[in-house]
């Protein structure tokens, strides 16, 4: 059989030639999508003859090898890399210190590592190469090394749709560690949270967690505006807070995303003039110190917010001598104007950190990280150098997306994000940790391989991603934050995937209404898997007394989804799934939070929702407008949850299974 040169290209840059979908089915990449992913990674194959030239490139480069570029070992062991030509060699850990050196005919042995990244130098005939050693844990972190215990529990809510007394339309920083306060003090390991990465100082219309700007920096819009470190007292400070309540409109139980930006925005403003006139010298010390600290990323984050306010949110769409952060005019921003939204990120961190720091929770924060970031956001812009042009991360077709799902997010493309040493995917690790004790990768899939959607209309396909270094970087960050994480390993995944991820360390993700045996019945609580966080419903599912009630079929109904037999249908199964679920008579909340609890699942979480016996889910997967999606605020201020019944009961159902990570005293 004669060799196809785009095949073997494709092949070379992690284009895989098929996938099986949900259903089984074989979907080829078609020779159209070649040539459009092969372009979006820089790659020219437009023609034959580019196309044997860049593969005759890649081969060449492929055998001028002196070591692998990337090897993985194990940190605590001695390991040996191989070479491809004799050669000397200086090992270096990341700060350019030097550790070990020597002389390879066949293999470099190196000395035990402590967790970490390392460089290895090598020379051979005149040509010097540098090889990546990340050095992982033999696991990450465990549940037991944070709780002292192998089984725990916690709540997830909504971070936006927490409602108190003192915020200004949309939960903040202090209503969560009030919250983390209430659960920690029912024996909760851990309170989880919607992704509250950057939406961007000039974002409009994006009112979905999931569809960041950047994912390394914080939402500003949760700052807690009556805790600004500094200010405690401050008079000009309590009279704005004073006014901005007085207008408030909370009646119809949801977010109007642009009235609250609007008025948060011009409060943060306010405020940062106060804290420069009027801050305690305390306060603005440790300011000033975080900006003598701060590295570049934050630096240019904060020149893009400044940016969009004179240019858009969308960089694509801004001057050409604006778009390339490296190549930037020294008038494109004013320094007072960068300084502000470093300020911002400062805030937003030191609230957060104090609810790290407490001891409120042995786990602490459990904070969920977005696959990806917007394709015009901060992200994009910071890392042109890595990003694949052109294409967009998304979803194969399956039975519930005939067309597949274009998420229009920015993909990385795995050869030049290896050239950075995969600087974004550590630096975004490293700072959605930082105030955790769990977190939960969404779509972890993507650590090994990822959809790729082209711009010109081309069928989608996979990019296999590099799965041992990704896996060992996740583990080395997770290590060196002390932070347990979670892999969200839904739907269809390659043969020994799961097995990959635990052995490293990874917990998996049980959603119990997936949780089904072969003839569709739900599986036994004692069979959910002992190395996963298991809860009923996510972000993406009806919440439990919705489940129970069909809400999610009524609105597929209304919206014209599915035909009124359909529906009926569905309704008839839902019944029968719900009676397999709650012994006749039980409360629904009791009978299947029972069922979490008892499983070996090392987590088990119960979303807030469900505790108030909420019914409307706070997102509808395909709709925008047409549902209510991220806005929904609870009817219950936190300061009154504990009023709610629901709350310590479930706390007692969960310290009776043994999860509560404190006992009142005499209980065992």
């Amino acid at each position: 059989m004669s060799s196809n040169p785009l095949h073997e290209l494709a092949e070379a840059y992690g284009i895989l030639p098929m996938f099986h979908d949900l259903g089984g089915h074989e979907h080829w990449t078609n020779d159209e999508t070649r040539r459009a992913l092969l372009k979006a990674m820089g790659v020219s194959a437009e023609t034959d003859t580019d196309t044997r030239i860049s593969l005759e490139a890649i081969r060449s480069e492929q055998l001028g090898h002196i070591v692998p570029p990337e090897f993985v070992v194990t940190a605590g062991y001695g390991s040996t890399i191989p070479v491809f030509r004799p050669c000397a060699w200086i090992l270096k850990d990341e700060k350019n210190q030097y550790l070990a050196d020597g002389y390879a005919e066949v293999q470099v042995d190196l000395p035990a590592l402590e967790v970490g990244v390392y460089h290895l130098n090598v020379e051979a005939e005149g040509e010097t190469q540098i090889a990546m050693i990340p050095a992982a844990p033999v696991k990450a972190p465990m549940v037991a090394s944070l709780a002292a215990r192998d089984r725990v529990w916690g709540v997830t809510a909504p971070l936006y749709g927490l409602r108190s007394s003192r915020n200004l339309g949309v939960g903040d920083y202090t209503d969560l560690a009030s919250l983390a306060a209430m659960l920690g003090d029912r024996g909760a390991s851990f309170l989880g949270i919607n992704p509250i990465h950057s939406w961007g100082w000039s974002t409009s219309d994006i009112a979905s967690p999931y569809s960041p700007s950047h994912r390394a920096f914080l939402n500003t819009l949760h700052i807690a505006l009556d805790s600004i470190p500094g200010l405690d007292g401050n008079t000009s400070a309590i009279a704005l807070m004073e006014e901005a309540r007085g207008q408030l409109d909370m009646s119809d139980g949801l977010i109007d995303y642009q009235v609250v930006r609007a008025r948060h925005q011009s409060l943060l403003w306010s405020l940062y003039e106060t804290f420069r006139e009027a801050a305690s010298e305390s306060a603005k010390a440790h300011f000033e110190e975080y900006v003598r600290t701060c590295d570049d990323e934050l630096s240019r984050f904060a020149v893009f917010e400044a940016l969009t306010v004179k240019n858009g949110e969308n960089w694509e769409s801004w001057p050409i001598a604006l778009q390339d952060p490296a190549s930037l005019p020294n008038d494109a921003c004013s320094p007072n104007e960068i300084e502000f939204h470093v300020w911002l990120q400062w805030i937003a961190s030191e609230q957060l950190r104090r609810i790290a720091d407490s001891d409120t929770m042995p786990m602490g924060l459990y904070l969920d990280l977005a696959v990806g970031s917007r394709r015009n956001g901060a992200e994009a812009w910071m890392g042109q150098d890595c990003v694949a042009k052109g294409v967009s991360l998304g979803a194969p077709p399956d039975h519930l997306n005939p067309q597949g799902q274009n998420w229009q997010l920015t993909a990385f493309a795995p050869k030049l994000s290896a050239l950075s040493g995969y600087r974004n995917f550590r630096s975004v690790l490293r700072q959605t940790m930082r105030a955790a004790g769990i977190i939960r990768i969404d779509h972890v899939l993507g650590l090994n391989r990822s959809f790729w959607l082209p711009d010109d209309g081309s069928p989608g396909a996979y990019i296999q991603q590099p799965f041992e270094t990704l896996l060992a970087l996740t583990a080395i960050e997770a290590h060196q934050a002390n932070c347990v994480v979670v892999g969200e390993d839904l739907g269809l995944v390659p043969e020994g995937f799961r097995e990959m991820l635990a052995a490293r360390g990874i917990y998996g993700y049980s959603v119990l209404q997936y949780e089904r045996e072969w003839d569709r019945s739900f599986r036994d609580p004692s069979h959910l898997r002992a190395h996963s966080l298991a809860c009923f419903a996510t972000h993406d599912t009806p919440t439990l007394h919705g489940y129970c009630a069909g809400r999610d079929i009524d609105w597929w109904q209304r919206l014209g989804w599915i035909d009124a037999d359909t529906a009926t249908h569905q309704r008839d199964e839902r019944k029968a799934d719900v009676a397999a679920l709650v012994p006749q008579g039980s409360d629904p909340g009791t009978a299947i939070h029972d069922r979490l609890a008892r499983s070996p699942a090392a987590m088990t979480s119960v979303q807030l929702d469900d505790i108030l016996a909420e019914e409307e889910a706070q997102n509808l997967p395909g709709t925008i407008d047409e549902h209510p999606n991220w806005r929904r605020i609870y009817s219950v201020p936190v300061e009154k949850l504990e009023a709610n019944s629901a709350l310590p009961d479930t706390a007692d159902l969960m310290r009776a299974s043994g999860r509560a990570y404190f006992y009142p005293e005499g209980e065992n």
